[in-house]
Parts: structure tokens; C-alpha cells; sequence
């Protein structure tokens, strides 16, 4: 008897220390939206401002200067600087939303009716985590994405592999795949025009993620592939009506790059 008490008083007291870290995290929570309340706030300012003057609204220096310091900001106190900019560069959007478009209005309706009905994978997924795309050509594809677009090419986690080259502008990836990096490739392209291979979304869990839409009866191609950096990733079967193949990958492992193994997954499994 004495056994069973102890674990119902260690459970009480888990449970307990758990409602108290959760309160924690709503206060700070709290905090933060008021920050950033207070943050838009003077930029509303900076845009009255601007507004008056010849100030433009971009000003890409200032821009290089914000992101490089809060990376550096995010170091000194022992978070991740990339996920530190991703943060800011959301901040950055909607203070430059805010001096093209004004102040925000309420929210539009169709956001206030689709916040009531949230979906399974609506409570999980959280943004793009890349573009893959199929090319004949990778260096004319290279050049178009870094000389006329502006993108630049980042180093593949994990190490190069040829035939594929991953492009970034800010937070946004796309990945160009051709014909050397693969045989499953060369069979894609063999049969498909060049573009659009599929769309990786973020979950916070993969897991989770496939079960609600085998649930929902979705048509799923594979099942989780974990790579060696700990991501968890599945694809659905490409959707004949739209031509839709979508990804969906959880970085539950070290925040590194786009790696190989990552694209080759989906080539692989067709």
C-alpha cells in the first residue's frame, strides 16, 4: 500500500511541477507578444517618419546589420543563431508590411474562421523547409538562381554530392537536382519535364504528422526515413489532378542544411 502511495504522490507531484512550467511558459508568452507589440509599435513610428522624408523603405545594409547582430545576440546567450534569424526575419516582414501597407486592421475573416477549425497537421506544421526542383541543366540552373535571381548557393549538409546544389535567398532553400546525382533521378527526368518535384513542409513531429493523414486517408508513398542527422521525413504520392508531391520532414535531430540524403529519399523510394 505504502508502494502504491508513494506513486500516486510522485505523480501528483510531476503533474503538478508540469501546470507550474506550462504557467511559466504562458507568462513568457505573455512577455513576448508584448514586446513585440512594443517593437511594431515604434516601428509604426519609423514609418511616419520615413513617410515624410525620401527615406526608403528598404534599406538592405540596415537589414544585414539587424540580422548579423541578433545572430551574434543569439551566440552570447546560447541560442541558435539560425533559428534566432528566422525569428527576426518574421519581424523584419511585418515591420516592412507595416510601412508599405500601415497599420494592421483586424484580422480578416476567413483567418478568424480558419483559426476555429484547425486541422490535425494545421496544429503541427510551421513553414516551408524547402523546394525541391528537377533540372536538365544544373549550371544554367545554378547561374539563373545566383546571377539573375539573386540567390546564393549554400553548402549541402553533410557534404556536396554532384549533381544537386541547394540555393538560399534568407530562409528560403530551393534545392536543384539533376540527372548526376542519381540514377532514380535520371529515371525522373526521363519521363517528367523539368520543375517542381515536390514541397517539404516542417511538422514539429513527423510521427504525428503521418498518422493524422493516414487518418484522413491520404495517399502516402513511404514511410519515416530518418537520416544521420536525426530528421524524420515521409512523402505522399504525387496527386495525378494537381501534379502536388509533398514532403514532410521533422528536425528533431542537429539543426544543420538540407543534406543529400534528404532529397535522394523521395528519388529513391519512386
Amino acid at each position: 500500500m505504502k508502494r502504491r502511495s508513494g506513486h500516486l504522490a510522485s505523480t501528483v507531484s510531476r503533474v503538478s511541477d508540469l501546470a507550474a512550467l506550462r504557467a511559466r511558459i504562458d507568462e513568457l508568452d505573455r512577455q513576448l507578444v508584448r514586446v513585440v507589440a512594443a517593437r511594431l509599435a515604434v516601428c509604426e513610428e519609423v514609418a511616419q517618419l520615413k513617410a515624410g522624408s525620401d527615406t526608403p523603405v528598404i534599406q538592405p545594409q540596415r537589414v544585414r546589420d539587424v540580422v548579423t547582430s541578433r545572430r551574434q545576440w543569439a551566440i552570447d546567450d546560447g541560442v541558435d543563431p539560425d533559428f534566432v534569424e528566422q525569428l527576426v526575419r518574421v519581424l523584419l516582414s511585418e515591420t516592412h508590411r507595416i510601412e508599405v501597407a500601415g497599420a494592421r486592421p483586424d484580422p480578416a475573416p476567413d483567418k478568424l474562421a480558419a483559426s476555429q477549425q484547425r486541422s490535425a497537421i494545421d496544429t503541427v506544421a510551421t513553414r516551408i523547409d524547402h523546394v525541391v526542383v528537377a533540372v536538365k541543366d544544373l549550371d544554367r540552373a545554378v547561374d539563373l538562381f545566383s546571377n539573375q535571381l539573386g540567390f546564393h548557393r549554400e553548402p549541402l549538409a553533410g557534404g556536396e554530392a554532384p549533381g544537386l546544389a541547394a540555393m538560399t535567398a534568407g530562409g528560403v532553400t530551393v534545392v536543384l537536382v539533376s540527372a548526376e546525382a542519381s540514377a532514380s533521378i535520371a529515371d525522373y527526368l526521363a519521363t517528367n519535364d523539368s520543375g517542381v518535384q515536390h514541397i517539404a513542409i516542417e511538422v514539429l513531429n513527423a510521427r504525428y504528422a503521418r498518422a493524422s493523414l493516414e487518418a484522413n486517408n491520404a495517399a502516402l508513398l513511404t514511410d519515416i526515413v530518418v537520416d544521420e542527422h536525426g530528421h524524420e521525413q515521409f512523402f505522399t504520392v504525387k496527386d495525378p489532378m494537381s501534379g502536388v508531391q509533398i514532403g514532410f520532414i521533422s528536425r528533431t535531430g542537429h539543426r544543420v542544411g538540407v543534406s543529400a540524403a534528404n532529397v535522394l529519399a523521395l528519388f529513391d523510394s519512386l
